[in-house]
């Protein structure tokens, strides 16, 4: 697998379950390490860069989201009481989220007990800006959006789409609304790129992977 992705370019990552989408962005990550060849992230090495550093500059949001025993400040900021309020709220704000903060009984200082106390899309929503508060160069987007009701959905498109302004991206997704975020699509199949190409391109060309994926249905044909 080789390929480079330009600054402020976005590319939907597609294939059957275990073709490597997942692998790919936990190695970018360093959630485990390749065992030949590199990843660079601006000519760097993610091997020569602290797991601290790298997470400060790569945001990932999946299907999984981890909530801890604190308020929703805490859980925003992982308890740095340096982010003031104020730039919290401007973020909730930016995110096109103040109406999902308005329901919050206690705002910032609302409890998650227990790591819970939210919807599966509230919590999903408190991902989406604690990576925003970040400011990360770099956006993961692992299926993030799937398994919620539509109103919920609703504003997390909303929150991808602030999210993505002026960053990389690397979107993972089974659904057509998702991948049309994309300027470039890969097809990833036994582990390796079967097809790699601008968007719309690839789409336009009856012969692509892609635009079969289309017609077919991705949901459907990547399940």
């Amino acid at each position: 697998v080789a390929f480079d992705l330009a600054p402020g370019r976005v590319v939907g990552l597609l294939g059957r379950t275990g073709s490597g989408k997942t692998t790919i962005s936990r190695l970018l990550f360093r959630l485990y390490d390749v065992q030949q060849g590199s990843i660079r992230l601006d000519g760097i090495d993610v091997r020569d860069v602290t797991p601290h550093e790298l997470r400060q500059r790569v945001g990932i949001v999946t299907q999984s989201v981890q909530l801890f025993r604190g308020t929703v400040r805490d859980n925003l900021t992982f308890f740095d009481a340096s982010v003031p309020d104020e730039h919290i709220l401007h973020v909730i704000d930016t995110m096109g989220l103040m109406d999902w903060f308005r329901t919050l009984s206690d705002g910032l200082d609302t409890e998650l007990k227990g790591g819970g106390g939210l919807s599966a899309g509230e919590a999903q929503l408190l991902v989406f800006t604690r990576v925003f508060l970040k400011d990360p160069g770099l956006v993961i987007l692992d299926e993030a959006s799937s398994r919620l009701d539509p109103a919920t959905e609703a504003r997390i498109e909303t929150a991808v789409d602030h999210l993505l302004v002026d960053r990389t991206g690397i979107i993972i997704a089974h659904r057509l609304a998702t991948v049309e975020r994309a300027d470039e699509i890969i097809v990833l199949e036994d582990g390796g790129i079967a097809e790699h190409g601008s968007r719309q391109l690839l789409a336009a060309d009856p012969e692509s992977r892609f635009a079969g994926l289309l017609r077919a249905g991705l949901s459907k044909v990547l399940s």
